[in-house]
């Protein structure tokens, strides 16, 4: 017991510290996590790496599956099949052959250069879902891309666990690089054996009948037991029985799909899936998260304390030779793929080098491999490292893609600027989501617009559904007098940068007094600055949408709708005058939370509200 406990304080307090530090560098958590890893395993000594410790640490990506499936409705994942079957199923093959083939060139045998190929074909789910949910690119066309392969990776381990033991050479005698000769014994030990299933004995068509009969069987409870069993908790009101439930959902598939040989982080992803348009859907995310993030953590802490340095420093500049050029095949394979399935821009530069790297699956079949035979020992121990390796270095890949991306963005904003041509009445700058509303209305409605974009690709998009745009920098002069800003009777500035938003207002006052300026803000704070600055009319970016979503609460707690829509006017005329109110005593030099003048204000105006409302509904009262 004093043990474990040492054990887990040193894994608590390696994360307490790695992760902030590398997360305030902007190096991301997982490379805390691994650099935490090898701090307290091979620097320090602190802990050792246990099979058991690592079998329970991968319940971190089986949950982390399962919060995505959830995420993904049935027909989102019927919306992928061409990516999961084209895109997903060509990188696992490319990546394959042309690992094959150069090992192959190293001088291993077609067999053994075929068993490298399927297990470094793999990328690491972990990692890579981990950081794209970090840095918000998952949901981007790389990000989604990206899962898809990973998607298919777990599916294509179950055929590759049949199809190593075909590979296994002839259990003769050996030598080991160092000269000793490895007995047959000696060369099916590994450090993880492959657990045994009740399907290893069964001939094919049942193995077959058992596997679509375990997957419909989770499929079925999913829809029709686990809701009348949430129900049931519900009425209860046990709480604490919910995450029970949750805990039991992912850990009982796990053991279900183990049994039969399939990878538990797809029955996970599987059963999420199902649940997916289940009312306790935000529920089961809620109650799983925390032991996900714990979990995953110390998944990737063991990979860290797991490097074998002692391997490392016998051959150091081949392995690390070796791992990087496992890195460029995985991405050159891949960002041909990206290419040919017209993924762009810097969607194809995070797709590819998201993927680059081996996965976690790579232990259990390289393990596995060893224990058949497939591949010799000392070989596998080399193998091993070098997945270790190139799963520590994708963070340093996303840092990579960070500043290749910075850099296309700036390639971008240096392409030469449209010849403006047009002038017009109203004058859009910046036609993100915010401008595109504007810009559809008022064209709309009869009126022509000028839109004035510094992107791109943006522009692009525009011109392809029909509507005219200009490329280049909205705040600049020349561009702005070109698209007739002394003439122009609005100026609609829906930048995204509110300090550019701010200059741009600032400028556009300046150079015609008469101009009516919409602008869009992104805060209280930034309100203030746009009104010193001389905008007429100010949006905060979230302020309408908010009062309508306000205004369905009140429809739903017992106010008529005619009273939730005179407590939405209230409110609205009250806040737009207070924002003018409050912007006379605001100083920019000084924290709201320390301006006396702006709480007492503040405070007057909050209680000036309540007495409106309730005037209003009142009034509204006696005419009813």
């Amino acid at each position: 017991m004093q043990s474990f406990l040492f054990q887990a304080s040193i894994y608590l307090a390696a994360a307490v510290i790695a992760v902030p530090i590398a997360a305030r560098l902007g190096l991301g958590s997982v490379l805390g996590y691994l650099a935490a890893g090898i701090v307290i395993g091979p620097v320090l000594g602190l802990v050792a790496v246990s099979a058991d410790l690592q079998h329970f640490a991968e319940f971190g990506v089986v949950m982390m599956l399962f919060i995505i499936g959830l995420e993904l409705e049935p027909r989102a994942l019927w919306d992928m099949r061409h990516r999961l079957v084209g895109l997903g199923g060509l990188q696992v093959v490319g990546s394959t052959v042309l690992i094959m083939l150069g090992a192959m060139i190293l001088g291993q045998s077609w067999t053994v250069s075929l068993a490298i190929g399927l297990i470094f074909a793999l990328s690491s789910t972990a990692i890579v879902l981990q950081t794209l949910t970090e840095k918000g690119l998952i949901r981007t066309a790389g990000g989604r891309s990206a899962f898809s392969v990973l998607l298919t990776q777990d599916i294509a381990v179950i055929p590759m666990l049949a199809l190593l033991p075909l590979l296994a050479l002839p259990v003769l005698p050996q030598l080991s690089p160092d000269g000793s000769i490895l007995r047959p014994a000696e060369m099916v030990e590994t450090a993880a054996q492959h657990g045994h299933t009740i399907v290893e004995d069964l001939p094919g068509w049942a193995v077959t009948l058992i596997t679509l009969g375990v997957v419909a069987a989770i499929i079925l409870a999913g829809r029709y037991l686990v809701q009348p069993v949430f129900h049931f908790i519900n009425k209860a009101k046990l709480p604490e029985m919910f995450t029970a439930l949750a805990l039991l959902i992912v850990l009982g598939i796990s053991f279900v799909m183990g049994l039969i040989g399939l990878s538990p982080a797809l029955g996970a992803f599987l059963a999420g899936v199902v649940l997916a348009n289940s009312e306790f859907r935000h529920e089961l995310e809620s109650d799983i998260e925390p032991f996900k993030g714990l979990l995953l953590g110390l998944f990737f802490i063991t990979v860290g304390a797991g490097i074998n340095f002692p391997v490392l420093w016998s051959a150091p500049l081949t392995i690390l030779a070796l791992t990087f050029a496992l890195i460029a095949a995985k991405g050159a394979v891949l960002y041909i793929l990206a290419w040919s399935f017209k993924i762009r821009g810097r969607n194809r530069w995070l797709f590819t080098l998201a993927l680059a790297q081996a996965g976690e699956f790579g232990f259990v079949l390289l393990s596995f491999s060893a224990q058949q035979n497939v591949i010799p020992p000392w070989l596998a121990d080399r193998l091993l490292l070098i997945v270790a390796l190139s799963m520590l270095i994708t963070p340093l890949l996303f840092i990579l893609y960070d500043r290749l991306s910075h850099k296309m963005a700036e390639d971008s904003a240096a392409l030469p600027e449209d010849e403006v041509d047009d002038q017009g009445p109203v004058i859009i700058a910046g036609i993100g989501r915010f401008g595109q509303v504007v810009n559809r209305l008022v064209q709309s409605s009869g009126f022509k617009t000028v839109v004035l974009d510094h992107d791109m690709a943006t522009i692009q998009t525009m011109r392809q559904f029909g509507f005219k745009g200009f490329f280049g920098d909205p705040t600049r002069p020349e561009l702005l007098h070109a698209a007739g800003l002394p003439e122009a009777r609005v100026l609609v500035v829906a930048l995204d940068d509110p300090s550019a938003t701010t200059r741009l207002v600032t400028y556009a006052r300046r150079e015609n007094p008469n101009l009516h300026i919409v602008a869009r803000a992104r805060d209280r704070m930034h309100v203030f600055q746009l009104y010193k600055a001389g905008a007429d009319d100010i949006v905060r970016e979230m302020f309408d949408s908010s009062l309508r979503a306000g205004r369905y609460v009140l429809e739903n707690v017992g106010m008529t709708e005619y009273e939730a829509a005179i407590a939405e006017d209230v409110f609205y005329h009250h806040d737009r005058d207070a924002l003018k109110q409050l912007a006379e005593v605001w100083d920019e030099s000084l924290p709201a939370a320390r301006n006396t003048a702006y709480i007492e204000r503040a405070k007057e105006l909050e209680r000036d509200l309540e007495a409106a409302l309730a005037a209003r509904l009142e009034e509204r009262a006696r005419e009813g």
